[in-house]
This record gives C-alpha cells, sequence and structure tokens, in this order.
C-alpha cells in the first residue's frame, strides 16, 4: 500500500481527492491537512510515502511546506497540486523538491497513475513544464561583456601604451614610464596593432589623434 498525504486549504478539494484515494487500490490515505503547517507536522507524525500538496494556502505555502517536509525525510515524495498547469508556483516547489505536479481537476486513473508514478522514483512533468523547467533551472546566462570606453575594444592600459607611442615613446621608454617589462608593453603594443588594424606606429600615431588618445592623462 502507497501511504498518502493529503494538503489542501479547501474543505471540499481535501475531501473530494481522499474520497477518491479511499477507493483506490494499492492507496492507503494516512492523513488530511489544511495548511502547510499542519502538513509539516502530519507528515512527521503519519510517514507517508506520497504526500498531495496544495500551492496556495494560508500560514505555510505547499513550497516551502515541501521543502521543510522534504528535509525532514527526504523519502517523501511530494506532488503539488494547482488550479492551472501554468501557475509559476510549480517551479518553486519542485526546486524545493517536489517530484511533479497534478491539476486539480484530475480524475481517479490519472490521480492513481501519479501517485504511482513518483512512489516509483519517476518525474511527473508536463513536456511543456520540463521544458520552462529546464529553462530556469539551467546555467545563467553569461553577463553581458563590459563596454570598452575606449575604440576598437582597447583597454585602458592599451590606451595609455597607444598614448605614449604617439609621443614618440620607444617601447623601452614606456616600459620605464609605467614601471612594467618590456615583454608586458610588447604584448600591449600588439594588441594595439590587432585591434587597431595599423600596419606601424606612424599609423598608430595617426590613429591616437583621431581618436582622441594622443594625450590622456
Amino acid at each position: 500500500m502507497i501511504r498518502v498525504l493529503v494538503v489542501d486549504d479547501q474543505a471540499l478539494v481535501r475531501e473530494g481527492l481522499v474520497n477518491i484515494l479511499r477507493l483506490t487500490d494499492g492507496v492507503e490515505v494516512v492523513g488530511a491537512a489544511g495548511d502547510g503547517e499542519e502538513a509539516v507536522i502530519l507528515a512527521a507524525s503519519t510517514r507517508p510515502d506520497v504526500v498531495l500538496m496544495d500551492l496556495r494556502m494560508p500560514r505555510l505555502d505547499g513550497v516551502e511546506a515541501t521543502r521543510r517536509v522534504r528535509a525532514a525525510d527526504p523519502e517523501v515524495k511530494v506532488i503539488v497540486l494547482t488550479t492551472y498547469a501554468d501557475d509559476d508556483s510549480i517551479f518553486g516547489a519542485l526546486q524545493a523538491g517536489a517530484r511533479g505536479y497534478l491539476t486539480k481537476d484530475a480524475g481517479p486513473d490519472e490521480l492513481k497513475r501519479a501517485i504511482e508514478t513518483v512512489h516509483a522514483g519517476q518525474a511527473l512533468l508536463d513536456p511543456a513544464v520540463q521544458s520552462r523547467l529546464l529553462d530556469r533551472l539551467g546555467k545563467p546566462a553569461p553577463a553581458p561583456a563590459a563596454v570598452s570606453a575606449y575604440p576598437d575594444g582597447l583597454t585602458a592600459r592599451e590606451a595609455e601604451v597607444l598614448s605614449l607611442i604617439a609621443e614618440g615613446l620607444s617601447n623601452r621608454e614606456i616600459q620605464a614610464r609605467l614601471f612594467v617589462s618590456e615583454a608586458t608593453v610588447k604584448t600591449h603594443v600588439n594588441q594595439i596593432f590587432s585591434k587597431t588594424g595599423a600596419r606601424d606606429r606612424a599609423q598608430l600615431v595617426i590613429y591616437a589623434n583621431r581618436k582622441g588618445l594622443a594625450k590622456l592623462d
């Protein structure tokens, strides 16, 4: 027998689910709760295999109740109950550990299949909900790249090196001015050539003057 706890703040819905389940082969109703707090207490005392958990309830909603029930006993399987399949709270409940969801207009056969499915360790997700869930739980979108304050993606240091080139300084002189190694200066210069498309230092000087980078304080 699969031990089931029913949780719903609407008495008619709760009693209707209990009555259906009592007529369902292989299922035993071990309790019925009217809100999330009562659900947590009853789950601890009755140790159900499956909890049918309403999402929107007073005192403690289904998402937090699911989290607490699962924290107390990770073996408990939770199916969230909702009026609409596109209820955004479904995602919070699934993140809290629920194994699937059912709409409240589910028939006896669908209810039985759902309980048997999650009890067997499988998830119960509509394909559309599964797709939306994966979108929400997937890797966060990468942060947009910072927009450079300088043209052609030049960094602040590269712009500084370019301004020194425009002053006529050699790599060694730039090295001394910036207190960096000559190799570092060469790297910056190569990057500047690549980003600006200049072929020689004379073109870099022209570029720096055209872009207003010839004299950077």
